[in-house]
Order: C-alpha cells, then sequence, then structure tokens
C-alpha cells in the first residue's frame, strides 16, 4: 500500500511484501526501485500469446522481480517463477454464536413422536395379547394377588419388559413365552438403537443454519 504521496517525489509504499524486499535488500546487497505496472493488472494471457500486467513486466524483462498479492496459478508457473507462498487467507462470514437453550424433553430426541407413538401403540397390543393368551388357558394362579394374571398386571409386565425392569408374572404356557421372547428381542434392539442415538445426540454439536 502507499504509505506517502508527496507531489513531485516517488512514492513510498509499506505492508508485509515491502519488509521482505528491504530484508533481501540488506541481505543480498542490492538497490531497487518499485514501479507498479502500467495497465494496473495482476495479469493474464492474451489472444496473441503474450501477457499483460505484472506477468507482462516479468516476460518482457522490463522488470526484475513482482511483488503482490499474486494468485499462483499453472497458466502464469509456464511462464515465470514463484518463490514458496508465504502467505494464505480465504473469504469466510462471521456469525454470531447460536444461544444454548435447555430442552427438559432432550431425552425424547432421538426417536421421532411418530416412532414413539408406534411403541406405546406395541406396548398397549402385546400388553393386550398376552392377557388374552392367559385368558384362553389360564395359569392355575389366585385371582387377586400381586401375580395375577389380570389385563392390567399383563399390561404393566409388558411395560416393565421393555424398559429391563423384569416382572412378576410367571407365565407358564408355551404360546405366551413364546410371545414375550419375541417382545424381549424386539425391546433389546430398540433399546439398542435408542442409547445410541442419544450418546450421538448429547456428543454431536449439530450446526444450525441461523441464516438462510
Amino acid at each position: 500500500m502507499v504509505s506517502e504521496n508527496v507531489l513531485g517525489k516517488p512514492k513510498k509504499y509499506q505492508g508485509f511484501s515491502i519488509d521482505v524486499l528491504e530484508a533481501l535488500a540488506t541481505y543480498l546487497g542490492f538497490k531497487y526501485e518499485i514501479y507498479v505496472a502500467p495497465d494496473h493488472k495482476y495479469g493474464s494471457p492474451q489472444d496473441d500469446g503474450s501477457w499483460n500486467g505484472l506477468i507482462g513486466e516479468l516476460v518482457f524483462k522490463r522488470a526484475d522481480i513482482g511483488i503482490s498479492a499474486l494468485t499462483i496459478t499453472p497458466d502464469r508457473e509456464n511462464v515465470v517463477d514463484f518463490t514458496t507462498r508465504y502467505m494464505d487467507y480465504s473469504v469466510g462470514v462471521l456469525l454470531r454464536k447460536a444461544e444454548k437453550t435447555v430442552d427438559m424433553f432432550a431425552c425424547l430426541a432421538p426417536f421421532d413422536l411418530s416412532l414413539w407413538a408406534c411403541i406405546a401403540g406395541t406396548v398397549l397390543l402385546v400388553g393386550l395379547l398376552v392377557y388374552l393368551l392367559n385368558w384362553l388357558n389360564p395359569p392355575r394362579l389366585q385371582m387377586g394377588s400381586m401375580t395375577s394374571t389380570t389385563l392390567y398386571n399383563s399390561m404393566w409386565f409388558v411395560y416393565g419388559s421393555f424398559v429391563q425392569q423384569g416382572g412378576e408374572i410367571p407365565y407358564t404356557t408355551l404360546a405366551t413365552r413364546l410371545m414375550m421372547g419375541a417382545w424381549w428381542l424386539f425391546a433389546l434392539i430398540v433399546i439398542s438403537s435408542y442409547t445410541a442415538n442419544l450418546a450421538a445426540f448429547l456428543t454431536i454439536t449439530r450446526i444450525e443454519n441461523s441464516i438462510q
């Protein structure tokens, strides 16, 4: 950038590239004069194969060194030699950090609402089937006891099995045991999937687009 522009005197420049040039001049013992390319361009190939701008000044040997924030491209490397690049930059967009909100129902996030509804309906359906199977072939248990096979106890037993808490009702019929075996396998798969999704949901930060 131009640091001084006094009328009638050469322009003076400043910046990181100028500091590098000053260090090189001191180390190697040479003098230099800075001038801007006549067309004020970086340099691009023309239709006749020549170059304009800064690259053109180097190609036609009107300049010994070109100093600028110049992008290194394969076409330019074919006609001039570049030093090792010493600066990289990119364009970014700054956004305000989103405010974190506490959701008391975050434990329900791993599954969709429709899936939770299906699971609740399955618990009721399996509980009803277990009750009907025991009603068709009842075990020898005293009615009204803690282990009686009422509809309420059947529902509670199925729900307890789903949340891996067990139950107190000894179902002895083969059909009921086959039903509960399939239900336990289903519960194992659902609980494992829920645990994995919940762990991923709590550990991975989800990026939300605050702008469109």
